[in-house]
């Protein structure tokens, strides 16, 4: 007798027999792909970052020029640092431009 939709040969004992296979391979040791799947999946609570020696450093450095910044603090409290104030306006107004308002 052949399947309608398949017009392929339709017999329990071939049903069967494909049954026993799908069976037998989900019960069959998962691959080594699946396994680090499963393993990945079981550690994901656990989140590791690690850095390399060039990122430790960076990050162990300031951002910012330490000497610099000291010098102007120097000259904002001797009242010797130069202010625009046109400057600084023009940069708000920038900042607004920026921001949409």
């Amino acid at each position: 007798m052949t399947n309608p939709i398949s017009s392929l040969y339709n017999s329990p004992s071939l049903d069967k027999a494909i049954l026993d296979k799908a069976k037998r391979k989900a019960l069959e040791p998962a691959s080594d792909n699946q396994t680090e799947t499963a393993k990945a999946a079981k550690s994901a609570g656990k989140d590791e970052v690690v850095l390399s020696d060039i990122a430790k450093r960076a990050m162990a450095e300031p951002a910012f020029d330490r000497t610099k910044v000291d010098a102007i603090k120097q000259a904002i409290q001797d009242g010797n640092y130069p202010l625009n104030a046109r400057r600084i306006a023009e940069s708000f107004v920038a900042i607004e431009k920026m921001i949409g308002k």
